[in-house]
Order: structure tokens, then C-alpha cells, then sequence
């Protein structure tokens, strides 16, 4: 099981933040490591996910009272969820699917501890899932997480996971193709990218080195981007440089002195498309900024011209039945406090295995068309259609089965 691990400066999970922005590893060591339940529910869906491909691929003679003794100990802790239990399956069920593609059982380790020292000093990580047959290394990340949708392409992270691999276990496999593979069940995203062992080697030597030798040194020029939230920075809302570039933004179309808007005609669309990008780094930043406010004034440290105050709560009735008992015993029919509702199609999930949600439940679900929202040029998803079919928004009826099954 995952026990409390030491981040490396230049750790894989947030290589994607100091190879665009090197000072940022050294500024982030200044602040304390921090945990939250979102981290700590992640952590223990690793655990579950490890534990059952343990059993079945690393100690398959695992007796059934071991693995049920640690699997009901995970079931104790406090972020433990029942739903994870379907989720972890999906996980192993996708691990499987790619182990079985092969005609000799290929080398599986999991939760492995890489080095990638040769191209980012001390650098390491901690990878999910790694898979060796031939000439191939499958690299394999599992993200609990929904609220950032995660791509295997061009990602840093599973690109220095395998680095790492093939350092270790080059010699023994010689592997000219590197996949890599997020699975992140709860937003039903299954992402897989290609590339060769060479591509790989020319990125780690022209991209990652440079940058790691910036990196370690805290030298190199601070850029904002993605990464300040994706990578979860811990100076995200108390960068002075993104502070100034935010702000020298907002300057371009204010008054210097007043601060107000300069009165001019209405903006063009090349204006607008030109600060839309902006608002992009804005808008997270600027709730990094309140964050980091809100988190300094609960320290008991002094925020000039603001202060904490009671936010809004809404009325609640922490035991319903027995209010409403009184109320029935007071005259008032029953049937007024209650109503017969069926449960979302998400708490349905929960209830039924996976084999009912596709033969029974799956046939009777429609997916409306949704509406339309702003995306760059660069977005890899189809521009929007006005009028189109079903047919045509989704593919045909099998598009995502399929997508599935490749590995």
C-alpha cells in the first residue's frame, strides 16, 4: 500500500509546471506540503487499485482471507466511498485487457518507483502501472480526480514515467514503442497516446534537460499558463509575476491613471478573441488570489481592507422524519412532506453492476445534444453544429465501444 512519499523538486507530477516555468520548483519549496480530502480520497483508490492487481497479476496465490483482511481495513477509512469499488474494477479491467493482448504473459510492475536522473537531477516518480512485453512499455496513470479531465498526449508526467522505465529495464527489453494510457473512470475519459522509444529520448534530452538544469538551479523566466492550476502551484495566488502580467493585461484597455474603461467604440471580434485568452488565466487566478486571502486571514495574519465575515447558510432540518411526524400528528396529511422520485442516473450507477448498466440500463439512456460553449481554434474537440442528427453528433451507435477496446 502507498505509504507517505517524498515529492522530488523535479517530480514527474509536476513536470508539466517547471519545464514551462523553472523558477517555480524552487518557489514552491518555500511553501509547506498540503494535503486536502480530494488528495486523500485519490490516495486511497490508488491503494484499492493496487491491492487488487497485486492479487491478480504480482501474488496471484494471495489467499482470499489476505486480501479481504486488506481490503476491509481500506473499507475503514474515512474518504472510502462504495462507488470506488466499481471504479477501481474499470481500472484493473482496463490493465487486463492489455496484458491479455499479448501471446506471453508481458512483465507487470505496479506502484514502481522510477529514476529519470540522468535528464532532471534527483529526478523520480511513482508510476500506477508499467507493463513490459518485446519491444513494448505501456505506461499507465489512474486518476480518481473528475474536475480536471487529463489527455496521455504529449503528457510530461507518463513521458518521464517511462523514461524512467526504460532506464531501468532497457536492458532487458528493448522497446522501440512507448504508449501511454490515463484512465480516469469517473469522467469516463479512457486517453492513450504513441510514440517512439527515439522521440521520447530526442524530448527528454532537448526539452526536459535544459529545463530540469533551469529548474534545479531557480533560474529561467517564469511563464503562466495551465500548468499555475493544473499542476496545483502552491504560489498560484501569490505569484508576483503572474500578478504583474494579469494586471499589465488589464492595463492595455483601462485608464492608467483612473483605472476606468476609456470610452471608445464597441470592440471588434479580433478584440475580443484577442482577451479571450486572457480571461483564461484570469479567471483561475483570480480565484487563487481570494484563496490565498481567505487562507492568510484564517492564519490570523492581516489582509489590509479585508477581514473575515459569516458567509451565507441556508436553513436545514437535520432530522426531517421526525419534524414531519409532528406535523402529521398535528392533522397534516403524510403525503404533503413526501414525494415519489426516481433516483439520477448517476445513483443508479452505484446501485447496479456493470453487466445490467450495459445490457439493461444503457438502452433507455439518450445523451442530449449540448449546448454550445467557447473553446480556442486549437481545441481538439469538432467545431459545434447548429443542426445536425444524433447520428451525426455521436458517431454511430458503437463509436465509444470501440474506442474502449483499443489498447
Amino acid at each position: 500500500m502507498a505509504e507517505e512519499r517524498k515529492h522530488a523538486l523535479l517530480s514527474a507530477s509536476s513536470a508539466k509546471r517547471w519545464i514551462n516555468c523553472p523558477p517555480s520548483a524552487r518557489l514552491s519549496e518555500t511553501f509547506p506540503e498540503s494535503t486536502s480530502d480530494y488528495a486523500e480520497e485519490g490516495t486511497l483508490a490508488h491503494d484499492i487499485c493496487e491491492l487488487k492487481l497485486r492479487k491478480l497479476f504480482i501474488e496471484p496465490g494471495m489467499p482470499e482471507k489476505t486480501f479481504k483482511t486488506a481490503h476491509n481495513q481500506l473499507k475503514k477509512h474515512g474518504q472510502y466511498d462504495p462507488e470506488m469499488e466499481r471504479y477501481t474494477d474499470e481500472y484493473v479491467d482496463y490493465i487486463q485487457k492489455i496484458a491479455y493482448s499479448y501471446p506471453v504473459p508481458p512483465k507487470i510492475v505496479i506502484e514502481k518507483e522510477v529514476h529519470y536522473g540522468h535528464v532532471a537531477r534527483d529526478g523520480y516518480g511513482f508510476s500506477d502501472c508499467i507493463i513490459l512485453s518485446g519491444t513494448d512499455c505501456h505506461v499507465v496513470d489512474f486518476k480518481y480526480g473528475k474536475g480536471i479531465t487529463v489527455s496521455a498526449e504529449e503528457n510530461p508526467q507518463m513521458m518521464l514515467y517511462a523514461v524512467g522505465a526504460i532506464a531501468e529495464y532497457g536492458i532487458v527489453f528493448p522497446v522501440e514503442r512507448v504508449i501511454l494510457h490515463i484512465v480516469q473512470p469517473r469522467t469516463k475519459n479512457f486517453s492513450r497516446w504513441e510514440l517512439s522509444a527515439s522521440q521520447l529520448q530526442t524530448w527528454s534530452e532537448q526539452t526536459v534537460k535544459p529545463a530540469a538544469e533551469l529548474a534545479w538551479e531557480g533560474k529561467g523566466d517564469f511563464r503562466q499558463g495551465s500548468w499555475c492550476d493544473d499542476c496545483f502551484c502552491p504560489a498560484a495566488g501569490t505569484c508576483r509575476f503572474r500578478m504583474e502580467e494579469n494586471m499589465a493585461a488589464l492595463q492595455k484597455h483601462t485608464d492608467p491613471i483612473t483605472g476606468k474603461m476609456i470610452p471608445a467604440e464597441l470592440l471588434t471580434n479580433g478584440e475580443i478573441g484577442s482577451i479571450l485568452p486572457f480571461l483564461e488565466f484570469a479567471a483561475p487566478w483570480i480565484k487563487k488570489v481570494r484563496a490565498a486571502a481567505l487562507d492568510k486571514l484564517l492564519a490570523d495574519e492581516d489582509v489590509p481592507g479585508w477581514k473575515l465575515v459569516e458567509g451565507r447558510s441556508n436553513r436545514e432540518l437535520p432530522d426531517p422524519d421526525k419534524a414531519y411526524a409532528a406535523l402529521v400528528e398535528a392533522g397534516y396529511k403524510k403525503a404533503l412532506f413526501y414525494e415519489r422520485i426516481p433516483v439520477s442516473l448517476t445513483e443508479a450507477e452505484k446501485l447496479i453492476n456493470k453487466d445490467d448498466y450495459n445490457t439493461i440500463l444503457m438502452p433507455f439512456i439518450v445523451k442530449p445534444k449540448g449546448k454550445p460553449t467557447l473553446a480556442p481554434k486549437g481545441d481538439k474537440r469538432p467545431p459545434y453544429q447548429k443542426d445536425t442528427t444524433p447520428q451525426e453528433d455521436f458517431g454511430g451507435e458503437n463509436q465509444y465501444k470501440e474506442e474502449e477496446k483499443t489498447c
